[in-house]
């Protein structure tokens, strides 16, 4: 039985070193687009984590606001005339800030995200934070996020090994005067581009670490849980249009899509990342452009002789575009491979959910089957020149 080669592919394989070239040079901007895609959908899911975990239909914030680590404080009553408006079960403020956190090691002081609730109105879906409402209750007890990055020192480790004594101080940023919690539980939240940990307390210990900044009447965020059968977007609308313009209200959905857009279109972060896919995009063409222009010029002669026995121009333009193809899906299983190690690596060295998923993986697939693609149909321009008569 004789087994048909394709054409592309002899071609291809004719000169292995440059073909290894081709596909390593491919499958390197297959990492750079997964790295990108990796660091983007981790800059968004770290961002809206906290908003993900919060317990409730909709949200209050300031007129003002702009992300949740950019907070702007409102007056608490206007939560509370949400009340008066059908469909409301309850409502629950938080407090939120960035303090400074002293490592019991070195004496170091770090910025760390304070949140602060009243353990009797629970406003996260975390388990381990619901589980240790009763420790919140106690003032001067703090949970501490054992994902927060290693600079706090080793205060989840002493934890799990069974050290419940531990005491933290932490100091508000306008002041030397620092406020000493004890660690009454860990849980589970993660850095995000913005925060480098977090920890929780209740709303009184939240003031006392806060003395002179903060009052119990200006808040965060307002959570606003409806009765059952309310349609959230109606209960939006009556609140949109009776309450002040010194708030805004969203959705679950909206408050998520609110912090993506800033964290995309505000921050430099957001702009660098979007900017480097493209460009990656824009360098994969270019070098997949002179990959097949090299490999059509080398063959030059071989699709003239194609030529003048009677190939049509369609069928040298099918090998191109399969050479395009192979080149795609050969520099694509490596480039996988590399960029699956890598999130592990960044993953653990930075602790943002840096996670390879389908979505991700599709996308770059489908990404470089169309640069290989585009980068042939610019390349056979060459190709359409070829006449048996400069040879013949």
């Amino acid at each position: 039985m004789i087994v048909k080669i394709p054409l592309a592919w002899l071609q291809l394989a004719q000169q292995k070193v440059r073909f290894l070239v081709a596909v390593a040079g491919i499958a390197f901007i297959v990492l750079l687009m997964f790295i990108q895609l990796g660091f983007q959908d981790a800059l968004y899911s770290s961002a809206t984590a906290l908003h993900q975990n919060l317990k409730g239909d909709l949200f209050l914030v300031s007129s003002q606001y702009k992300a949740l680590t950019a907070n702007q404080s409102f007056s608490r009553n206007r939560l509370y005339q949400t009340l008066g408006f059908n469909g409301v079960e309850s409502v629950r403020p938080i407090y939120l800030q960035f303090a400074k956190l002293k490592n019991p090691a070195t004496g170091e002081k770090y910025s760390i995200y304070v949140i602060g609730f009243d353990p009797g109105k629970p406003v996260m879906n975390l388990p381990e934070v619901q589980n240790n409402l009763d420790i919140l209750k106690n003032t001067g007890v703090m949970l501490f996020d054992k994902n927060s990055r290693p600079e706090f020192g080793p205060i989840a480790e002493k934890f799990e090994q069974g050290d419940t004594e531990q005491t933290i101080e932490i100091f508000p940023f306008d002041s030397l005067q620092g406020y000493r919690v004890r660690v009454g539980g860990l849980f589970g939240l993660g850095p995000s581009f913005g925060v480098d940990g977090n920890l929780i307390v209740s709303d009184s210990t939240f003031l006392k670490i806060n003395p002179n900044t903060r009052h119990a009447e200006n808040i965060d965020v307002g959570i606003i849980k409806l009765k059952p059968g309310f349609d959230p977007n109606q209960v939006l609308k009556n609140l949109q249009a009776s309450l002040p313009n010194d708030v805004q209200i969203f959705t679950r959905k909206g408050f998520i899509n609110f912090e993506k857009e800033y964290w995309a279109a505000r921050t430099p972060i957001g702009f660098i990342l979007n900017l480097m896919l493209t460009m990656a995009s824009v360098v994969g063409v270019v070098i997949v452009y002179q990959i097949l222009y090299s490999n059509i010029a080398t063959q030059f002669i071989a699709y003239a002789t194609l030529k003048a026995i009677g190939y049509a121009n369609g069928y040298l333009l099918n090998v191109v575009f399969q050479q395009a193809l192979i080149l795609a899906l050969l520099a694509y299983i490596p480039g996988f491979i590399f960029s699956v190690a890598l999130y592990d690596f960044a993953m653990e060295v930075t602790k943002l959910p840096i996670i390879m998923t389908f979505n991700n993986a599709l996308i770059v697939l489908t990404s470089t089957i169309l640069i290989c693609i585009t980068s042939g149909a610019l390349a056979i321009n060459k190709l359409r020149s070829a006449d048996p008569a400069d040879i013949f």
